[in-house]
């Protein structure tokens, strides 16, 4: 797996951030008198589009017009709340420094609204790592990223064939391989790791392990 240059996802994969997921998703259980869920039945629920995961997870319809829009604002009120208790996923510096010091190059990209991302990885002291940030400009819809990673690939003048997108969802497989990047998932977040494998990409479970297999593929290239 041939690659210079290192996209990473943020939440799930550089951020340890699932008891904030889950506390936020049954924030809305409570206000829709659904049944709270722990962190093993919602990774068994998720799936994108996330309006359709709610939908299942609420066991009715939603309208995506106007009761969409404030079930999203829930979520977020409710997991920023949250977000100051969430750190760095464990081995998150150590992968990052061992890939610059491979010589390769990274960027993030995120689902998370854009104007709040840089102020997180900032406040970690992670954001040197970057040579571009990249959150979610505009309404939260639900859907691919696949739309954002090749703009965010375009704004850097990177060649697919030289990137890989590290994340912790099928999505993150599905965006990379719509542009022809190749991908890594990580078991880190709120996917299962059955669920992952069936993206037929590696799966791992720790950011120092997506590294090392790129370091390793490098060595014997």
């Amino acid at each position: 797996m041939h690659a210079k240059h290192i996209v990473w996802d943020w939440n799930g994969t550089l951020l340890d951030d699932n008891h904030a997921v889950v506390e936020s998703v049954n924030v809305v259980c409570d206000f829709y008198g659904r049944e709270r869920v722990t962190l093993s039945e919602w990774r068994q629920t998720y799936f994108r589009p996330i309006p359709d995961c709610y939908e299942r997870l609420l066991g009715r319809a939603i309208d995506r017009l106007e009761e969409w829009p404030r079930l999203v604002q829930l979520y977020y009120e409710a997991y920023k709340l949250r977000l100051p208790t969430c750190r760095l996923s464990l081995d998150a510096p150590e992968a990052l420094v061992q890939w610059a010091q491979h010589g390769g190059t990274q960027s993030v990209l995120s689902m998370w609204p854009h104007d709040e991302l840089g102020p997180c990885l900032r406040e970690r002291d992670i954001e040197v790592h970057f040579t571009r940030i990249d959150g979610l400009r505009g309404e939260d819809t639900g859907q691919s990223k696949a739309e954002s990673f090749a703009e965010h690939l375009k704004a850097q003048g990177l060649a697919p064939d030289d990137v890989v997108l590290i994340g912790d969802i099928r999505d993150d497989a599905e965006a990379a391989a719509a542009v022809g990047a190749r991908s890594i998932l990580l078991t880190t977040g709120i996917a299962t790791r059955a669920g992952l494998e069936m993206a037929g990409v590696p799966v791992v479970d720790s950011m120092s392990e997506a590294v090392a297999l790129l370091v390793a593929a490098a060595a014997k290239s």
